[in-house]
């Protein structure tokens, strides 16, 4: 059996945005797991993905929760310079949802069905038949989102055309709701708990999940520079063996789902935005977030084809093609399988 090597960082800052799957990072903070492994980890509640993203380039952050395509889009120079950036763990699969405004929703018939394509058509035929006073404004969170190219494929199942028919804005998760309550956006694709927030204030209706477009996808991933991961192999080793044991305490218990809404709901983390939530419903089948298991967890190339092939059309745009070396070496498992060898 190898040991463990020490840590090389004792003290590190990891980012994280005010969504349900930071979970791990929070419960591994709370639970001990961190400490456990030798790791005082502060938290750092970052409003904006593209903050969290420069942070973490910059060194400001030694990494946190992000985008599935982020790494890629930062190691590609999409957006900003490029900055080779690594995915070692994935923290979360699926849980976007797209939301329209109760209005809209009540207005164009659309509603959740089990084919995400028969709200998209109810939409599309509204829009089409009864030329609303003004376009409707969507919303996402970032442009190399899961959320944005979901959003895109939703619309095009309507007929919709997210560059004609549409408004098209990026907003951070946390003024989802309340732009969608002030009548400045009219929907939007966006991770928990936004989405049944916007249903428990009775000012917006799911109508399309992200699993019901990409099943099984990740959606959050532990983000960290290539070079602070050559430079602290030991520090990340520890890092994904903490959120694997966050990941298997949320499993072990039912009550532990409780705990961990209550943590989740702490001023420093998502406040009051959780507390229409009984407990953290990780695995409701209407969004079927998922964190548990090693399969879950554990990053590779091949998972990421969704997006892969979203980001290749961008680059393709630009003159430019997807470099498949940078997608292996963003989604490789190599630090994972390490950390679960020791």
């Amino acid at each position: 059996m190898n040991t463990l090597q020490t840590a090389e960082l004792e003290r590190l800052q990891l980012g994280f945005v005010p969504l349900l799957d930071c979970a791990l990072l929070v419960v591994a903070r709370e639970r001990g797991f961190f400490a456990a492994q030798g790791l005082d980890v502060a938290l750092s509640r970052q409003n904006a993905w593209s903050t969290l993203r420069d942070k973490v380039a910059a060194g400001l952050l030694d990494g946190g929760q992000m985008l599935a395509p982020l790494p890629l889009a930062m190691s590609l120079g999409l957006g900003r310079a490029p900055c080779d950036t690594l995915a070692p763990i994935i923290l979360s699969r699926n849980g976007n949802s797209i939301t329209l405004s109760r209005v809209l929703a009540e207005a164009s018939g659309a509603h959740f069905q089990d084919e995400p394509a028969e709200s998209a058509q109810a939409l599309g035929a509204y829009l089409r038949h009864q030329t609303p006073a003004r376009r409707p404004c969507l919303a996402m969170v970032y442009p190399h989102s899961c959320q944005h190219y979901q959003l895109r494929q939703w619309l095009e199942l309507g007929g919709i055309d997210a560059d004609r028919d549409i408004d098209l804005v990026a907003l951070p998760p946390p003024r989802m709701v309340e732009a969608m309550q002030a009548g400045k956006i009219d929907g939007f694709c966006v991770g928990e708990p936004w989405g049944t927030l916007a249903e428990y204030r009775e000012v917006g209706r799911i109508v399309a999940t992200g699993v019901q477009l990409w099943p099984g996808s990740p959606e959050k991933v532990l983000g960290v520079t290539r070079s602070w991961a050559k430079r602290y192999p030991a520090t990340l080793i520890r890092l994904i063996r903490a959120l694997v044991e966050a990941s298997q305490w949320l499993q072990s218990a039912p009550q532990h789902r409780y705990q961990a809404r209550d943590w989740l709901a702490l001023p420093p983390y998502l406040d009051r935005s959780v507390c229409h939530l009984e407990y953290l419903p990780l695995d409701e089948p209407r969004l079927a977030q998922r964190m548990f298991g090693r399969d879950v967890l554990r990053p590779d190339a091949a998972s990421a084809g969704h997006f892969a092939e979203q980001v290749d059309q961008h680059m393709r745009t630009l003159g430019r093609r997807l470099d498949r070396d940078t997608l292996n070496e963003c989604y490789s498992p190599v630090h994972f399988d390490a950390a679960s060898h020791h």
